[in-house]
């Protein structure tokens, strides 16, 4: 089996998905900012800085899903380039978290001031955004339980629909009472929530890059499931983790029984890697009793 060879990869199926939606939210970004900027509003400007950032988390997840889909040239990166996708996921957390850490350093500033801003155009901009929230929130649902690429970009959509219904809540606010600060308190909360998320799928990608065990795969059903293989003596050294979205990998060591046939053992361990618990990519040593094969590794 050559280095770096295919599997399906699940952002590349939804690429499109991803397309469409950096179209709608990039279009809106150029209003919401010119209009936030025309109008001097903290909660429209906020929102249009979450909105840069939705335009450069599906930028780059869109160019992640090529790059992970690219063939590997260079015979050096053997798992392919799949975990681009993670790392574009990575820059989406940090681009939501200095959004909202931008947003609250100018709500300080605006500590003591006069704030007037216009209600019109809050409850105008605010009602487009959360059209065009929504539409993309539709195109990646669908996606977003495949693909961590996908699901960050989902999550910062998400995200700013709760921007746009905060933005024309604030339109609505102020308009009732007539105090501009009902514009920056809303653009507070905005943030807030934006970092919420931020942590949430960052720790989701800190996982996945410290090759934690998958969330979904059960580590001690595994070894049940392995040890009930036929010929099957005893299970050691076992490793799991996730390569990327949909791409979870593990290796193991195989005690045999004596007589055991060993292709015979590794078919059966494979089907049972994969049918029990989605693993499809699996290098699994065979090793006779007494096993003695990893006793001296350190790690």
């Amino acid at each position: 089996m050559g280095a770096g060879h295919g599997h399906g990869h699940a952002g590349a199926r939804h690429r499109w998905r991803l397309a469409v939606a950096f179209g709608l939210v990039a279009g809106f970004f150029g209003v919401e900012l010119a209009v936030g900027l025309a109008t001097g509003s903290l909660a429209l400007i906020s929102d249009a800085g979450h909105m840069a950032a939705d335009v450069v988390a599906l930028g780059a997840a869109l160019v992640a899903t090529k790059i992970a889909t690219r063939p590997d040239g260079t015979g050096r990166r053997t798992y392919g380039s799949y975990r681009a996708e993670v790392f574009a996921s990575g820059l989406t957390v940090l681009i939501m978290l200095g959004v909202s850490v931008y947003v609250v350093v100018e709500a300080v500033r605006r500590i003591g001031d006069d704030v007037e801003v216009s209600s019109g155009p809050l409850l105008v901009v605010g009602a487009i955004g959360l059209v065009v929230n929504l539409v993309c929130l539709v195109l990646l649902r669908g996606g977003a339980s495949e693909s961590i690429n996908v699901k960050g970009a989902y999550l910062e959509v998400m995200a700013d629909a709760a921007g746009s219904v905060g933005v024309l809540a604030a339109g609505l606010l102020v308009h009732l009472t007539g105090d501009g600060w009902w514009d920056t308190v809303v653009a507070v909360a905005i943030g807030a929530f934006v970092a919420v998320r931020a942590l949430v799928l960052g720790r989701e990608v800190l996982a996945v890059l410290g090759q934690h065990a998958p969330h979904d795969v059960d580590l001690e059903a595994v070894v049940r499931d392995l040890e009930a293989v036929s010929g099957v003596a005893e299970v050691h050294d076992l490793h799991a983790w996730t390569l990327t979205s949909g791409m979870n990998v593990a290796t193991a060591h195989l005690v045999l029984r004596v007589g055991a046939d060993a292709q015979v053992v590794l078919a059966a361990a494979g089907a049972a890697l994969r049918e029990g618990h989605g693993i499809e990519h699996a290098t699994l040593q065979v090793e006779a009793l007494p096993a003695q094969e990893c006793h001296a590794a350190t790690w």
